[in-house]
């Protein structure tokens, strides 16, 4: 798939990087900036948050002081426009796109974020927000613009780069520890697919040294702020939170009898089932289970695992913050590995009632009439992608869909394991989803219109 295409910067390009800006920016001038409850966490390099986005906050805050934050809400609405024209100015040099339709590609960058604003229970713009989606949306599509650039092109500085962005991602939010692997996976289709057996071993090995070196980089960041040389903490507690969902109570005996896990598992079962947060209480179709886990998930975790484990591990005395969630951590890893088989029938259906909604949320909204079209939409991208792939050489439709199938599954799967899948979290398989839709029903029926012709 080696095709290197350039093209100059035109006046229309200029126009649509400045519309983008306009249209950034006067959302910000409208809107304003947002903080939210997360937000306090990232101002204070809070150990449960990953390092690059707090570093990005810390950085305009020693700049410019009092008033940052209006700064640092400009600096993500300018890197998201910029983004979004790098990679709809690749995707129509690429594909030979007409204005109209690269102009309707810049608009399937935007629609995720008017729906946050409007459409979802939060309604917040997020590239004005302090959270770490803003400065993550930005590097997702640099990352996108490099990733297929590596597929379509085949040049090594391309998968250096997109790379280089998939550690930056999951140096900003973990579920996103996930593009390392979707950039493995296509590495090695495109080793496969030019019979490069001998180096196949090449990104099966460099995977490991990033995730060793994302563990390093975690571990002396939070030794500079904290003191302590250790990594993000809670994402056990996360994971435990939900199995402690699925649990009867009976499931409390893999435990020894009088140690502190059995006495843990009593307590938070006692208090979720008094709470109804188990799912014996979720309800009967599994619209209302998935709703039922969703609405209990932060209620269980905050209110009846952080609370019980804090007031347990401060009570020991001479424990700090810090040293406390480490515990809590640990703890919550010691009963996972026990409690979690005894359950796992019934952790793995309320998985897969996380994962439906993952899907859903990725490219549409959760509604009984929106989910099975949702789904539908799904099946009729696979069947062109695989139509196309079987009628032609060489569909590079199919294998921006392809991609598109990979990230969201990967994202969705990654993230149903430790918390539910917030829009937030899934936003950013939406746009790559209906581009790489919009591509192939533009290519099959470029091909129709062809065989036509040759037709006649």
């Amino acid at each position: 798939m080696e095709t290197v295409k350039t093209r100059k910067k035109t006046i229309k390009s200029w126009c649509i990087l400045a519309a983008l800006l306009t249209f950034f920016l006067g959302m910000l001038a409208l809107c304003g900036v947002g903080v939210y409850n997360d937000s306090e966490q990232y101002i204070t390099m809070h150990i449960h948050r990953e390092p690059l986005y707090p570093l990005f906050l810390a950085f305009f805050r020693v700049l410019w002081g009092d008033g940052y934050l209006t700064v640092v809400a400009v600096a993500q609405n300018v890197l998201t426009a910029v983004g979004i024209w790098v990679f709809a100015e690749y995707i129509a040099s690429h594909f030979g796109l007409r204005l109209w339709e690269e102009l309707l590609v810049v608009v399937i960058q935007l629609v995720p974020h008017l729906m946050t604003r409007y459409v979802s229970a939060l309604h917040i713009f997020l590239e004005n927000s302090v959270m770490s989606e803003a400065l993550c949306i930005p590097l997702f599509h640099f990352f996108l613009y490099f990733l297929l650039r590596m597929l379509f092109e085949n040049r090594m500085r391309d998968r250096i780069c997109g790379l280089v962005f998939a550690f930056l991602l999951s140096m900003t939010r973990g579920q996103m520890m996930t593009t390392i692997l979707v950039w493995m996976v296509l590495v090695l289709l495109q080793i496969m697919i030019r019979k490069r057996y001998r180096v196949l071993w090449v990104p099966v090995m460099v995977v490991p040294i990033i995730f060793g070196l994302r563990s390093l980089t975690v571990h002396v960041y939070n030794y500079g702020v904290t003191g302590y040389f250790m990594g993000n903490t809670y994402g056990q507690v996360n994971t435990l939170t939900n199995v402690i969902y699925a649990s009867d109570e009976e499931d409390g005996e893999v435990f020894g009898e009088g140690s502190l896990e059995r006495d843990f598992f009593e307590r938070f079962y006692a208090k979720a089932d008094a709470m109804g947060a188990n799912y014996k209480y979720g309800g009967d179709t599994f619209a209302e289970r998935a709703r039922h886990l969703e609405e209990y998930h932060d209620k269980l975790k905050f209110e009846i695992l952080e609370a019980d484990m804090s007031a347990y591990y401060f009570g020991l005395g001479k424990v700090d913050y810090y040293q406390q969630s480490s515990m809590s951590d640990e703890m919550a890893g010691k009963m996972l590995v026990r409690l979690l088989p005894a359950c796992f029938g019934q952790w793995l259906y309320d998985y897969v009632l996380l994962c439906a909604n993952g899907f859903v949320r990725s490219i549409a909204v959760v509604h009984p009439i929106v989910s099975p079209v949702a789904f539908l939409f799904y099946a009729v991208a696979a069947a062109l992608a695989v139509g196309q792939l079987w009628r032609r050489k060489r569909s590079d439709a199919a294998w921006v869909m392809g991609v598109a199938f990979l990230f969201i599954a990967a994202n969705v799967c990654a993230t149903s394991i430790t918390i539910m899948c917030l829009s937030r979290y899934m936003i950013y398989g939406f746009s790559l989803f209906y581009t790489a839709g919009f591509l192939l029903v533009r290519e099959v029926c470029e091909g129709n219109r062809q065989t036509q012709k040759n037709c006649t």
